[in-house]
Order: structure tokens, then C-alpha cells, then sequence
């Protein structure tokens, strides 16, 4: 899959997703096989721009390109400032949020309540696309609401932007993450465009991957809370659309060594205590499947020592490895 001048190989992508998609996430999906992994979204509001937050979102040393950063906003100027600002700090792709259904989010009329005004739409991808001289990318949502799915309106309006590739997650705003995706508009639009079109909505599994690929014929693959506590989900799905067959399960041994280095990156970019704090939330979406998973989390999430968290999670996972091999 090409964007501009880069080439997305595969054609797998993590999806941002605020609050997930930091650097050490990113840099553990690219390494177990994403293609590209962006940003998760910052805001274009310049009273923002000096915050903690926003300069972590800013670091991108060492990360392996091309870096895509999603940015979200109302005003076409802002949207273009921002995103020229982005490109002095090393953005190689600018992606445009329209997809968030958060309700802060859209009750200033930004993410996906943006669909609801074509006008803005247009105003904002020419001001932006104008402004830098990099690939810009939009991700959307296929309407509004049920009865006022736009997509292919918006897509229409993209393309003739300049936009470069196109993300479409197949819900609806007032869907936020409920029901399941549909894929019809994906491929409806796939079929009017000539630009890239990435598919996004429940890809899940390397099957349900070949599917959503067969059935959209779109180019490429987002994938967001898939692999929340599953990263090595690419590593699949590239080698199902390869050979036709899965990877082998990883051994409880081999996830507890993959959440202890995602740990020990979080602690290391965040700090001992800020880092220990954001990891709850990772070490309970790579435990959920394992077993006397919520009593493990009840005893981890207790603790506030960088160190402790690891020893806890390593002997956790051995604990369940060693279970596992007395059963068998």
C-alpha cells in the first residue's frame, strides 16, 4: 500500500486510539508486525500545544518511519498551523480525525460530528493539505448516525481535496463501538475511489482479516482494539494472508516476556510512578484470557513500585505456564 511516497508494507495498521497508541505502544506494534502505527489523536487548539501530554505525543525519537500523526480540530486555519507544526517535529503523514465518537470530543464539533458539516469537511482537508507538503490522511466513520451515513459523500470530498488515503471505520458516530462494523459502505466506497482505502471495525482474527479484505477490496487493514493486549496480532495476520495458515498460540511464558518489555517501556517513557499507573490498564487486556486473571489484577493493581509490577507479572505468567504444562 503506498501513501505518497511511502510504502506500507504490510498493509496493516494500528489505528490511533487516545490514551493507547503512545510511543511504546507503537513502537512494540511496529516491531511485531504493523506496517504503521499512528499517533494517537492530539488536539490543534494551540492553549493545549505546551502540556505534558501533548510533548509526549510529540517525541517520536526512534521510532521507525514513516511517522503518522492524527490531529483533530475545528478551524481550518488551526487544523493547518498544527499540522505544519506536526511536520517540524518530525510528522512524515498527517492523518485528520473525523472518526473519534467521544462524547467531549464531538461536542465541540470535532471527530466524527465533523461529518455533519460537508462545508467545514472540504474547508479543513484543502486548508490542511495546502499547508504541508507531506501525505494527508483522513479516518472516518461511515456517517453520523444510522439514518445519515455520509461516507460516501465525504470520501468524494477527500479525494478531491488531496487527500492522500482514506481510513473508514464501519460504524456509525451514535454506534461508538456497539453492534457489529458493516463493510458495504467500505466497499462502496473502495469501488468510487481511485485513492487508498484503509477497512476498520472489528478485525479481529486472521481470518476475519482475509474477509473484511475479500469482501471491501480495500488496501489495507486498521486495527485498534485488537490488539489491546494482543500486538503479535499483526504478526498473524500477516502470515494468514501470506500462507493461509495461523501462527502457533504464544505459551503463556511468551506473553508474560512480551507485557514485561511493553512494562518495562512504559515505566522508562512515563516514569516509575506515572508509568506503573498507565500499565493497569495493559496488564488487564493482555491477562483477560488467561486464568484467575482477576485475581492477579486485584493484587498487581495494588501495587506502585515499577519493579514489583514486573516481578508480579513475571511470576503470574509462570505460574500459568506451569499449569498449563501439568495439565497437558
Amino acid at each position: 500500500m503506498r501513501i505518497g511516497n511511502h510504502e506500507i508494507s504490510p498493509a496493516l495498521g494500528l489505528a490511533p486510539m487516545a490514551g493507547v497508541t503512545d510511543k511504546p505502544f507503537r513502537l512494540l506494534c511496529r516491531r511485531m508486525g504493523a506496517g504503521l502505527a499512528t499517533s494517537e489523536m492530539t488536539s490543534a487548539n494551540p492553549q493545549l500545544r505546551d502540556t505534558r501530554k501533548s510533548a509526549e505525543r510529540l517525541d517520536h525519537a526512534g521510532e521507525p518511519g514513516p511517522i503518522s500523526v492524527q490531529i483533530a480540530g475545528t478551524e481550518p486555519d488551526q487544523m493547518a498551523e498544527f499540522a505544519r507544526y506536526n511536520v517540524e517535529h518530525g510528522a512524515e503523514i498527517i492523518d485528520i480525525n473525523m472518526g473519534c465518537p467521544a462524547k467531549k470530543v464531538c461536542k465541540a464539533w470535532a471527530g466524527s460530528a465533523l461529518m455533519r458539516d460537508e462545508a467545514r469537511v472540504d474547508a479543513i482537508l484543502r486548508a490542511v493539505v495546502g499547508a504541508v507538503d507531506i501525505p494527508v490522511t483522513l479516518k472516518m466513520r461511515t456517517g453520523w448516525a444510522h439514518d445519515a451515513k455520509n461516507a460516501p459523500v465525504i470520501a468524494r470530498i477527500a479525494e478531491s481535496a488531496g487527500i492522500a488515503a482514506l481510513a473508514i471505520h464501519g460504524r456509525t458516530r451514535d454506534q461508538k463501538y456497539q453492534g457489529r462494523a458493516e463493510y458495504d459502505t467500505i466497499a462502496a466506497i473502495k469501488q468510487a475511489l481511485s485513492i487508498p482505502v484503509w477497512a476498520n471495525g472489528d478485525v479481529d482474527s486472521p481470518e476475519q482479516a482475509r474477509f473484511v479484505l475479500d469482501y471491501t477490496r480495500a488496501d489495507g487493514l486498521l486495527i485498534g482494539r485488537a490488539a489491546q493486549g494482543r500486538p503479535w496480532i499483526f504478526d498473524e495476520i500477516r502470515h494468514y494472508l501470506a500462507t493461509g495458515k495461523r501462527l502457533p498460540e504464544k505459551s503463556p511464558v511468551e506473553v508474560g516476556n512480551i507485557l514485561v518489555e511493553h512494562l518495562e517501556a512504559l515505566h522508562a517513557f512515563y516514569g516509575p510512578g506515572r508509568g506503573v499507573r498507565i500499565a493497569r490498564k495493559h496488564l488487564g487486556w493482555y491477562v483477560k484470557a488467561h486464568p484467575d486473571s482477576q485475581a492477579f489484577l486485584k493484587m498487581v493493581n495494588r501495587l506502585d513500585g515499577a519493579l514489583q509490577q514486573i516481578a508480579a507479572t513475571r511470576s503470574y505468567f509462570s505460574h500459568v505456564q506451569t499449569a498449563l504444562e501439568r495439565a497437558a
